[in-house]
């Protein structure tokens, strides 16, 4: 084959590994829409995506304390000592993996949004699909090729890479250290990233070195493709000129090496401190699919489990004392998500299985700190099919950063998200004009029950508006939507609704309310 051939065949398919090694970036670049935005002081605001491959089990992560009891019977193989739990200052009931004295400390510190409850409505179990359902936020029984953060890089910076880059913006729209361009960044009609796959070919590409290359022909094809991309890439020399820019960081981080994120995120310290506009950074991190010694047979404060939630909460902690370092503090907002959490009952092999709801993680200097929602309710017989339930569909939290952080009008938020979500109150009031100005955190009013209950054939169900969207739900024990029993504006006020047993099987189910940005979840007993 030709040189030339061979090269207009496979050249855009290696540059980006040859530019950062090991690690995936996906980059984007910017757009007339953003550029209108450049007088306000939100266009520097950077969102970083932590993702944690292989299901998160978030019964262990954060601790409902109040359910120790019925905990303690449902996964005695694998609980953490209440004694051990980390305390959270302000919640009362509610700590942290012992593992996890970095984030304890972010959230004493108000850097920390805890959001309880995350799932979706007929939850997916299958690792491949799960986390397509995530990352295009799609329903469970719809395909979309997009992703959320496609679309709205899309809507941001239409008709990208026609006219990219640019001198307005000549940086990446957003970077992912990885191997392969996430659906999360996929665009409607285009991919709107591009892939450097690790730190390793990051710090080559600062100091100019190529990974050697065999001595053979093929060899030489390589260092002559690596040469032809890294001069064509229009994105290396702004990534160059910003790490360059940046000669110091903090001294938290751990030692190269040990642990992955923490390079990763690391170089994202590096990149937005140096300048690039990029908006959107992804990062990830693997092993949470802990089917099996979860926990040490002699200690369950250790094994596989505590590891990954030390390396997670100690790369985050050394990022944000890398933004106080570096200054940028107040531009970067960080969230972490799993394709799923566990089930609440614990197996034999001292692991858990595929679930449905777990916590999830927002911090910054911008949010709002504290958990939203409550701890999930624990079952005092719970069996191998009961799952947390549902309290806030993902996209909500997805609604809420694209509103309040990358001040995405709320009037435009259906067109990314493809449905209507309720924003919840994640992120500080100021950080975006078009954000949304009041929330309501928590309530500790009752807004949902039934009576009466336990029931066999019929109950009535009660409900509290304060006004606007009313959303009544019906969850089994595994977490799949049965039936949505009201969904529509109401006025403030009481109301009430029968709800008729439709030869459902007896056990537990999972009364949901959403009206706007509050939220409650009951336990409703179908017996015989």
């Amino acid at each position: 084959m030709k040189r030339r051939n061979f090269l207009g065949k496979v050249a855009a398919s290696t540059v980006l590994p040859s530019l950062l090694n090991g690690y995936s970036f996906r980059t984007f670049a910017d757009s007339p829409l953003l550029q209108s935005l450049a007088a306000s002081t939100v266009d520097d605001h950077v969102l970083v995506l932590i993702q944690l491959n292989g299901g998160n089990d978030g019964l262990n992560t954060v601790i409902p304390l109040d359910q120790y009891s019925n905990l303690s019977v449902a996964r005695q193989n694998i609980l953490i000592p209440d004694t051990q739990v980390l305390a959270l200052t302000g919640l009362i009931g509610t700590g942290l993996h012992p593992a996890m004295s970095g984030m304890q400390q972010l959230y004493n510190d108000g850097k920390v949004s805890i959001v309880q409850g995350v799932s979706y409505p007929s939850p997916n179990f299958s690792h491949f699909r799960a986390t397509d359902i995530w990352l295009s936020g799609s329903d469970s029984n719809q395909v979309v090729n997009s992703g959320w953060a496609g679309r709205y890089l899309n809507y941001a910076y239409p008709n990208y890479p026609n006219g990219y880059p640019n001198p307005t913006m000549p940086d990446p729209l957003a970077l992912q250290i990885g191997t392969s361009l996430s659906l999360a960044l996929q665009g409607p009609t285009a991919g709107m990233g591009m892939t450097i796959s690790d730190p390793n070919n990051f710090y080559n590409l600062l100091n100019g070195i190529q990974d050697p290359a065999p001595n053979s022909f093929y060899g030489d094809e390589l260092t002559y493709i690596r040469q032809i991309s890294q001069q064509s890439q229009a994105y290396s020399n702004v990534i160059i000129q910003a790490a360059s820019n940046i000669t110091q960081q903090s001294s938290a981080y751990p030692a190269a090496g040990t642990n992955t994120l923490a390079d990763q995120l690391k170089i994202v310290a590096r990149l937005v401190a140096g300048g690039l506009k990029t908006k959107i950074y992804m990062v990830s991190m693997g092993g949470f699919d802990t089917h099996s010694l979860q926990t040490d047979p002699t200690d369950t404060t250790i094994g596989t489990h505590a590891t990954l939630l030390g390396r997670l909460s100690e790369a985050v902690a050394a990022f944000m004392d890398d933004l106080n370092f570096l200054n940028i503090s107040d531009r970067v907002i960080g969230m972490t998500f799993s394709e799923f959490g566990r089930r609440i009952i614990s197996n034999g092999s001292n692991g858990t299985d595929h679930g449905s709801g777990a916590p999830m993680f927002v911090f910054g200097s911008q949010v709002q700190p504290g958990m939203i929602g409550s701890n999930p309710l624990i079952p005092a017989n719970a069996t191998v099919n009961d799952n947390v339930a549902m309290q806030y569909d993902f996209r909500s939290v997805y609604a809420s950063l694209l509103n309040q952080w990358l001040c995405v009008p709320a009037a435009d938020l259906q067109q990314i998200l493809l449905q209507n979500f309720q924003a919840l109150p994640i992120i500080d009031n100021n950080a975006c004009t078009v954000g949304i100005d009041e929330f309501a955190r928590a309530s500790g009013d009752t807004l949902v029950f039934n009576y009466p209950n336990p029931f066999t054939t019929r109950t009535r169900i009660g409900y509290v508006s304060k006004g606007g969207n009313v959303m009544v739900q019906v969850f089994d024990p595994e977490g799949k939507l049965i039936r949505t029993v009201v969904n529509e504006e109401k006025a403030p006020g009481s109301y009430e609704i029968d709800f008729e047993n439709e030869d459902y099987a007896t056990g537990i189910y999972h009364l949901r309310l959403q009206n706007e940005s509050l939220q409650q979840v009951k336990n409703m007993v179908i017996v015989q």
